[in-house]
């Protein structure tokens, strides 16, 4: 047992040094990827959801959640004339979308539009309800939380039959800048990321 104390405490000092460092290492590398889609995705569920843009309840069977994606991208504005100037005027998203196993399964684009990779029989366009569901993002800098619908006369397709309602939560970004566009050609592209749930309501 002594000599066993002993051989510890001989362990020269940088040698320790370089098994703590490996040890923290392998702590790290154990950890979630706080960068990975599917931390966004699973860090969403624990999100309280706004009444604004909160789903109905749809008694007596409920709603199923269909899809959860991770969008990451821009959203695009151009400069529109205003007295005494221009402003920045939203004009579409352009984004990837991911799932749960951080693959890249899909895009997000003007419509707005969900569309999955590889597929003519996966997608969604969606419309604003009257009057809008907003809700401020708790990230003063960040573009607003919403609840759309899917768009009249568009039939969703695929992975996303039958969807009554999609939610963009957990947004990044995405705001038009500050700063003011000081000609008519003026464009911006701001990079966001947002988690986008696809929902329907149970027969």
């Amino acid at each position: 047992m002594n000599q066993s104390i002993k051989k510890l405490i001989k362990i020269p000092l940088l040698i320790t040094a370089l098994l703590t460092g490996s040890l923290m290492s392998c702590d790290r590398d154990n950890g979630p990827d706080i960068n990975s889609p599917a931390y966004h995705i699973n860090e969403s569920e624990k999100l309280a959801i706004p009444i604004e843009i909160e789903l109905p309840g749809n008694q007596p069977n409920g709603n199923t959640r269909v899809a959860t994606f991770y969008a990451e991208g821009v959203q695009k504005y151009k400069a529109k004339p205003v007295a005494g100037g221009f402003e920045w005027a939203f004009v579409a998203p352009k984004a990837d979308l991911y799932d749960i196993s951080n693959k890249k399964i899909g895009t997000h684009s003007a419509g707005p539009t969900w569309q999955l990779i590889g597929s003519t029989t996966d997608s969604i366009y969606a419309q604003a309800f009257t009057p809008a569901k907003t809700a401020s993002s708790p990230d003063p800098g960040s573009i607003d939380w919403l609840q759309l619908k899917p768009k009249d006369g568009k039939v969703p397709t695929g992975l996303f039959t039958n969807v009554a309602y999609i939610q963009r939560i957990a947004t990044k970004g995405g705001k038009a800048p500050a700063i003011q566009p000081v000609s008519a050609t003026d464009i911006a592209e701001v990079e966001y990321s947002a988690i986008y749930r696809f929902t329907k309501i149970n027969p």
